[in-house]
């Protein structure tokens, strides 16, 4: 099952939600070249600096700790994330893998 994580029209940004038993802390920042994200699963860095791009996993198989991805879509086009329209435009998806 796909859970959306809520998120503010806000450049700078960073939340604690809990994902398949697991405390997850998500950063993201605006900035000129992209909106950027660092991911830290109880409380290990995990991911940082990762471009966030219109549905395109941000973890992979890099952290191995979590069963599932996280990725941005665009609910109006194809148009990579910006912190505009975060919580409405794009949304910020989580799914277990297997049940995307």
């Amino acid at each position: 099952m796909a859970v959306v994580i809520p998120l503010g029209a806000v450049a700078y940004q960073s939340l604690r939600v809990p994902l398949s038993g697991h405390a997850v802390r998500l950063t993201l920042q605006q900035r000129g070249t992209g909106l950027y994200a660092a991911v830290w699963v109880d409380d290990a860095p995990v991911l940082a600096g990762a471009l966030c791009q219109d549905r395109t996993w941000l973890v992979r198989h890099s952290a191995g700790v979590l069963p599932g991805d996280m990725a941005f879509a665009d609910t109006q086009g194809t148009q990579d994330p910006d912190y505009t329209g975060l919580g409405s435009r794009y949304v910020l998806v989580y799914a277990e893998r297997g049940n995307g």
